[in-house]
């Protein structure tokens, strides 16, 4: 008979933490009788027959903060009343208001194994100064009551435990990528023609991805180039703006969601990335799957853990960095990330050693590698 395994996360939306699920229920699905619960009805991602979908609750996007938290314990009654009836042997949840339910549920007395994955380098994430940041760094000592907490990143587990005094047991394993399925993906051709060298980008349209970085850097560098920046979000018709009064609109696409990302990964030169901070990006991993040289700002945290695994990893670059597998620049410097863009474009030595060693990197983060770490994990 499989174990019972419950896989909780807010949505299935087109994100990297509702990615990497999506994996993990295609690939565990086969070992372990999975369900998944989510708290809104977005799925954007495949969910293999096998596995059965229950709606916690099914609430709005853009729900009144003060609302979520009141609403916390009597999530968690439902999501222990759920986790008891199906008799759920682990429970895994993703992303900070699972986490809390999940821990929550817990303490009300779910007797199964309870696993949190942190996702994010906490300190940055909610380093706002707003009241939903204030929250959030009160309510995260529940992790202590969780029985494995799995960061994504050695430096967010390093967060965890220095900034808030996180002492329950505690295992970082990384995001993965499926590279077999990346590059056979990426043969895909696109619909669009590309004109010259191409940078591309993936990521929400939010101030913390900053892709107003990349928009003006690619103004300040002096080379005829283009950037597709693939997502949408709450910024997409501040970008569309910002655009059109640098008059880059023949050069900066904003591509929307696509379901298939790959191919115009592969179709382009260099993938960029102007993070301000960050869990562990997992489109570092599929750019690097599709043979491309990488920029990226040296954010918190991933980029370094990634690019520059032998450096020091609470070491941050001031200048334009050229680490073992990509190019680091500092957090929020237009100067730096359009040198960077530059040397990518003129340098052909450069792009084509980091192009060499792209999937070999890839690799060691390949999905059959990483999943046997959470197998050990729902074993253990």
């Amino acid at each position: 008979m499989k174990k019972k395994v419950a896989i909780f996360l807010y949505s299935l939306a087109a994100g990297g933490a509702e990615r990497q699920v999506s994996i993990l229920l295609e690939r565990l699905s086969r070992r372990y009788e999975i369900t998944l619960v989510l708290m809104n009805e977005t799925i954007f991602y495949d969910v293999p027959k096998n596995v059965r979908i229950v709606f916690l609750e099914r609430s709005l996007p853009f729900e009144n903060g003060l609302k979520k938290l009141l609403k916390l314990p009597l999530l968690a009654w439902r999501y222990n009343k759920l986790l008891q009836s199906e008799k759920i042997a682990c429970s895994l949840s993703f992303m900070t208001r699972p986490n809390y339910v999940n821990v929550l549920a817990k303490l009300m007395g779910s007797k199964c194994y309870t696993v949190i994955s942190e996702r994010s380098h906490f300190s940055l994430q909610y380093s706002y100064g707003n009241l939903q940041s204030w929250i959030n760094k009160k309510l995260v000592s529940f992790y202590n009551h969780a029985d494995l907490v799995v960061p994504n990143a050695k430096l967010n587990a390093q967060d965890l435990q220095k900034n808030f005094g996180i002492r329950a047991p505690m295992r970082t394993i990384y995001n993965f990528v499926d590279v077999d399925k990346v590059q056979e993906s990426a043969q895909e051709p696109i619909e669009m023609k590309k004109q010259g060298f191409a940078f591309v980008t993936i990521g929400r349209l939010d101030a913390g991805k900053n892709h107003a970085l990349l928009i003006e850097a690619l103004k300040r560098c002096a080379c005829a180039a283009e950037l597709w920046i693939i997502g949408d979000g709450v910024l997409m018709d501040n970008l569309e703006l910002k655009i059109e009064n640098m008059g880059l609109q023949g050069r900066v696409k904003l591509l929307g969601k696509r379901k298939n990302p790959y191919k115009y990964l592969a179709k382009a030169d260099c993938f960029v990335f102007g993070s301000n901070h960050e869990g562990f990006p997992n489109v570092l991993l599929e750019a690097l799957a599709c043979g491309l040289p990488v920029i990226s700002t040296d954010c918190k945290s991933g980029p370094r853990e990634i690019l520059a695994p032998r450096n020091e990893l609470l070491q941050q670059t001031a200048d334009v960095e050229l680490a073992e597998y990509g190019v680091l620049t500092p957090v929020q410097d237009v100067e730096a990330m359009a040198q960077a863009m530059a040397l990518m474009i003129n340098d052909e030595k450069v792009r084509y050693n980091y192009k060499s060693i792209a999937k070999k990197r890839a690799l060691d983060f390949d999905v059959d590698r990483i999943i046997q770490k959470w197998i050990e994990v729902f074993d253990g």
